[in-house]
């Protein structure tokens, strides 16, 4: 039987950066034994869809122990601006084609579901004109619909996001209790060639408001495929979280 090939390559890269403000040194910090950036790339590996995982480091320490665990990394500058930016320099130094299919794995979600990243990237088999696509999952935990540090975002009809807000959005105005809101996960996927797009257009507006990085995307009249999952992935903030994920690992194992 005739095996079919995928049209393009796809290639996770996690951006990880050692001088987090909250939390310093946070993708070498154990989680269950082992540096949560570990943890971070084996789930990655374990995505039916994705072909390489690479780490794209600002600090030798992070490079260093990513190849002692045998897994890829690149260094890049500690300089860029954000993680998408960070990404975008893995893809040039890796020589990726225009077509290839690029997804943005957070470094701080350390127990993400691998089936996540394959819903996320599924619109791409069936849309050659697909630009760039993300996750989102319905929100269960009430406290998540007001907390900013969970980041919320509207779709249109068409599964498109319209805004991302860490503010309720949409809000009742009228104190309708069965109201849909969405979570957004912060994994993403691009085109390559679209990739170095967004990594060439200004700070927007509501980027520097929200402080929300995707937003520049909509700012600039592009679009964001949202794919929703069942999936909530758990990130780590501060040291404190470690606790709360550990516990999970525990619960799952």
């Amino acid at each position: 039987m005739e095996t079919k090939t995928k049209p393009f390559k796809m290639t996770a890269i996690i951006p990880s950066r050692y001088g987090s403000s909250r939390f310093k040194g946070k993708p070498l910090a154990s989680v269950a034994g082992k540096p949560m950036i570990q943890r971070v790339y084996e789930q990655a590996v374990a995505a039916e869809n994705i072909d390489t995982v690479i780490v794209a480091t600002d600090d030798e320490r992070i490079f260093r122990a990513v190849e002692q665990f045998g897994g890829r990394a690149v260094m890049t500058d500690p300089a860029l601006r954000s993680g998408t930016d960070r990404v975008a320099k893995a893809a040039n130094l890796l020589e990726l084609a225009p077509d290839d299919i690029i997804v943005n794995i957070q470094g701080d979600q350390p127990i993400f579901n691998p089936v996540c990243i394959d819903e996320m990237v599924a619109p791409f088999a069936t849309d050659p004109d697909l630009l760039m696509s993300t996750l989102a999952c319905k929100i269960t935990s009430a406290n998540e619909i007001t907390d900013p540090k969970d980041v919320k975002v509207v779709m249109d009809r068409g599964g498109y996001a319209l805004y991302f807000s860490r503010a309720q959005v949409p809000f009742p105005r009228d104190g309708q209790s069965s109201v849909d809101y969405y979570k957004h996960l912060g994994f993403y996927a691009y085109k390559r060639s679209f990739l170095d797009i967004v990594a060439a257009l200004d700070e927007g507006y509501l980027e520097k408001v929200e402080k929300l990085e995707q937003l520049r995307v909509l700012e600039n009249g592009y679009r964001i495929r949202v794919a929703i999952t069942v999936h909530d992935s758990p990130e780590v903030d501060i040291p404190e979280d470690i606790v709360r994920i550990d516990k999970l690992l525990a619960a799952l194992s």
